[in-house]
Parts: structure tokens; C-alpha cells; sequence
């Protein structure tokens, strides 16, 4: 059997240490593709097509299209396509 690593250290490995400049773009990134899932697992299961739901919140596809393949989503437009997806919002203070 081969040697195995844990998570932590494999992403430490691979994006460097916690707090260095590219571990925290990798962890922004990692955000961003994780949100724009939720939206087209979604917008799926509403069976809307990116068109659609570009028009539901005032917006072009292309943009729902990089929002969905990750790109940095502004908390505004967020809540924009939350609520157009029936999705809450939940902030809580750690």
C-alpha cells in the first residue's frame, strides 16, 4: 500500500501554506466554482435555460454562463439570483 495524505497536506502541497497568496487564491477560487454550482444545479432543477434566468434577474447569459464556471460573483448579484432561484441567504457571526 502507498502512503497516504491527508487533505490539509495535500492542499498545502499543491497551493501552499495557510495564509500565503496562493493558498488564498485558491481558496477564493474553490468559492467561486462551489457558488456557481449551486446556481446551475438550480436553475436546472427549475429547468431554466441560462437565458431564462438571465432575463428573470436583468442580466445577459454570458454573464449567468462565467458565474456558473466560477468566476467571482459580487454579494449583490448573489442575492439577485438567489431570490430569483428560490435559494436563501444565511449569514451567521462564528
Amino acid at each position: 500500500m502507498g502512503k497516504s495524505i491527508n487533505a490539509k497536506e495535500l492542499i498545502a502541497k499543491r497551493y501552499g501554506k495557510e495564509g500565503s497568496k496562493e493558498r488564498e487564491e485558491f481558496r477564493d477560487n474553490a468559492f467561486s466554482s462551489y457558488f456557481g454550482e449551486i446556481i446551475k444545479n438550480r436553475r436546472k432543477e427549475l429547468h431554466l435555460s441560462q437565458e431564462n434566468l438571465a432575463e428573470k434577474v436583468g442580466k445577459k447569459r454570458p454573464y449567468i454562463s462565467r458565474i456558473e464556471n466560477g468566476e467571482d460573483i459580487r454579494l449583490s448579484n448573489f442575492a439577485l439570483l438567489s431570490n430569483a432561484l428560490g435559494l436563501s441567504i444565511q449569514l451567521t457571526a462564528e
